[in-house]
């Protein structure tokens, strides 16, 4: 069974980032942050995040908008304007409105140890569990392992 793996770094000190990626043997990460450019992302901003992984850890980086929110959906939700539950039902409707699962089977169905990125520390409240779960939904045969 593959695994997809999901991390988020806020929290996470450079060397523990980069080590848990390591140890999890990623290959690829798939960054499905809205904004990945940030001045308060530290080593996670773009293009740092790119030179690190693959000079540091040997790994490859994507910025996959297709799985960012929109900007109205992201603001609404930071602002609590809506609820999480809110926030899910949006999100669902975007990626149906994107074709989501064909995009899946077309662009991430032969690949392994990747591993989702964004930047809250929890899974539960973050839009890169949804995108695991819509992968593991539409490829079957996947475990997600939240980092």
């Amino acid at each position: 069974m593959r695994k997809i793996f999901t991390i988020g770094f806020t929290k996470l000190t450079a060397e523990e980032f980069f080590t848990c990626l390591e140890r999890s043997r990623v290959n690829r990460v798939v960054d499905v942050r809205l904004y990945n450019t940030s001045q308060l992302l530290g080593f996670s901003k773009f293009p740092d995040i790119k030179y690190f992984l693959r000079n540091l850890s040997g790994i490859d980086y994507v910025h996959d908008l297709q799985f960012a929110p929109t900007e109205r959906i992201f603001d609404s939700y930071k602002k609590k304007y809506i609820t999480w539950e809110d926030y899910e039902e949006a999100f669902a409707a975007l990626m149906k409105s994107r074709n989501i699962d064909d995009y899946i089977r077309k662009n991430y169905a032969d690949t392994e140890n990747y591993c989702l990125l964004c930047a809250e520390v929890s899974p539960e409240s973050c839009h890169r569990r949804l995108v695991a779960e819509k992968i593991k939904e539409v490829l079957g045969d996947v475990e997600i392992v939240h980092l």
